[in-house]
């Protein structure tokens, strides 16, 4: 067993992970259910990857994810920074002041009340036989009134958060509020992120969960980039390269479709712009795979998802399923010399696809995201290409083009069912893929399967999301549901399979081109509102161009005839 650690940073990226973290605590519980579909029981995943075992001062044990959330002042809701509901008591909660001897005066804000989701977790955990989160009695009213109130009355990530925290897990950044509006490009956390002893902080607890790791494989880490966090986050993952170097870090950058909103003037259009250049530049920096997730819109996504993108309850679990999905091989059980088991088949650590995606081919480090949610099951032999055509793209201003010969790609395909509605076999979902891949015009010039029959499993505090042609076991009913039918969620879905694939090709090129564009269309020429803001941001003349010549040697794999230089007075020129 090799573990990893996870790292959250920012308010969407914890929206994120909090579903992220329910998924595993579901199947966690699944696993002992006799009750239970055996695929769960029988499941190669090995969740000590991602969860740490100890025990409390007072002798009980606990099973904790290994992470360290950072997020605003305020953001945890009715949790505490401990890791349990009620209010904090810390002394991170309550920062010293060195600088003034006068009299202080304290402002208290009323505590949140925990919702009625809240409220029945703190009663299961008084009455253990029933705190199962997905007990027999889970069709009666109080499920429909639990789900009910998460759809409607979500407002921080904790609200339907159902896993124990370990105390250096959660972190408030302060600085920064929930309320604080302003907090939304990568100049605003300059004053937040030069705080020696945050950034300190936030370096010794993710060093706990480190240093006690036997065999780290590497670390996934979560970030929210639409602002002033992708500043905290860079500052973070540059610490995290000196300190552990040879440990590889993927990088997911999500956002939240309203993040993508129409900027009011000029100056915000020019700022959303030299932030999105600048947060790609820093962050790529100091990781090994970058993945960004997070379109405009979700709402036409899928016809067979219902999804309102003004809920991040809603848009994050999409997000969520998607990361979930990619991390399976990492907890795939070894099964011996065999290349085929019945229970899992291409196992990968962090630094195995790391090295699959961004070391071979072109060496790109910037890859899309597809998925398929659910997967379509395996249908006749005329129509094996299904789990291939059914993938939609989470990552935003990519190219339609998919013919890349020189294209390197990972699929994890989870939980397929076969035509008769059953659990496909590993060799099953291998033969179809292959068959798929034989049918494409363009073939890319790698491509590894990850393969478990474990679907994902849908937990109680999940959205209501579902189509009404969705089945209970995440099957397609029909190619089209009722008018007006209501979307389908936790009561009615129990589990869905999943597809989602990783692929370093030239679909990201416009992606990167318009953050390179704009950084030296916008940022570089002296006089230009772009130039000032830049230097309010703290980055001086040769700072700038080293971001410059940064992004544009990224797109130098795609375009191997690029002539990069320099100058006094030109960042970066480009010959094609």
């Amino acid at each position: 067993m090799r573990e990893a650690v996870t790292v959250q940073v920012g308010g969407f990226a914890n929206f994120v992970g909090s579903h992220f973290w329910n998924f595993q605590d579901e199947l966690l519980g699944l696993a002992d259910d006799p009750g239970a579909d055996p695929v769960f029981r029988t499941a190669a995943l090995d969740l000590d990857v991602l969860y740490r075992a100890g025990e409390t001062q007072q002798g009980v044990a606990t099973y904790c994810p290994r992470l360290v959330s950072v997020g605003s002042r305020g953001s945890l809701g009715s949790l505490s920074s401990s890791g349990t509901l009620g209010s904090s008591s810390s002394a991170a909660d309550q920062p010293n002041i060195f600088t003034w001897s006068g009299n202080v005066t304290k402002s208290v804000a009323k505590p949140h009340e925990r919702n009625l989701f809240l409220q029945s977790l703190s009663e299961g955990e008084s009455n253990p036989s029933s705190s199962n989160g997905r007990n027999n009695a889970r069709e009666n009213i109080e499920d429909k009134d639990l789900v009910e109130n998460l759809e409607n009355g979500v407002i921080f990530w904790t609200d339907y958060s159902k896993v124990q925290y370990h105390p250096q897990s959660l972190y408030e950044l302060y600085g920064s509020w929930t309320d604080f509006d302003k907090f939304d490009n990568y100049g605003t956390a300059k004053e937040v992120v030069s705080e020696w002893s945050q950034m300190e902080e936030m370096n010794e607890r993710l060093r706990f969960f480190v240093e006690e790791c036997d065999h780290i494989q590497g670390i996934q880490f979560l970030v929210d980039d639409s602002g002033g966090f992708a500043s905290v986050a860079a500052q973070f993952l540059e610490s995290i390269a000196d300190d552990y170097t040879n440990t590889p870090v993927m990088l997911y950058c999500v956002r939240n479709p309203d993040s993508s909103g129409s900027s009011r003037n000029q100056r915000e259009t020019i700022i959303r712009s030299l932030h999105d250049a600048v947060s790609l530049s820093k962050l790529s920096y100091s990781c090994n795979l970058m993945v960004p997730i997070g379109l405009p819109s979700l709402s036409y996504l899928s016809p067979l998802l219902s999804i309102k993108d003004d809920k991040h309850f809603h848009s994050s679990a999409i997000c969520a399923a998607a990361i979930h999905s990619l991390s399976v091989p990492f907890r795939l059980q070894h099964v011996g010399p065999a290349t085929d088991s019945a229970h899992s088949s291409g196992k990968l650590d962090i630094g195995e696809l790391v090295h699959i995606l961004s070391d071979q081919g072109r060496q790109n480090m910037i890859t899309a995201l597809d998925v398929a949610m659910p997967a379509p099951s395996l249908t006749d032999r005329k129509d094996l290409r299904n789990i291939q055509r059914s993938l939609h793209s989470l990552t935003p201003e990519i190219s339609n083009n998919d013919e890349d010969p020189y294209a390197v790609e990972s699929l994890v395909v989870h939980g397929a069912l076969d035509a008769g509605g059953k659990r496909a076999s590993i060799s099953q979902v291998k033969d179809a893929i292959r068959s798929g891949l034989e049918g494409r015009e363009t073939k890319p010039k790698f491509s590894h399967l990850s393969v478990s029959p474990c679907p994902l499993p849908i937990p109680l505090p999940f959205p209501s999301i579902f189509s009404g042609s969705i089945g209970q076991q995440g099957e397609i009913l029909s190619n089209s549901h009722p008018e007006g039918s209501r979307p389908k969620g936790s009561l009615d879905v129990v589990s869905v399979p999943m597809a989602a694939r990783l692929r370093s090709s030239s679909a990201i090129v416009p992606f990167i081109e318009r953050r390179s564009t704009s950084l030296q269309r916008l940022g570089v020429a002296r006089g230009t509102l772009g130039s000032q803001v830049l230097r309010d941001w703290g980055f001086g003349k040769e700072e700038v161009e080293d971001m410059g010549e940064h992004l544009a040697k990224m797109l130098r794999p795609f375009y191997p005839e690029m002539d990069l230089t320099s100058d006094s007075d030109d960042l970066v020129s480009v010959s094609l």
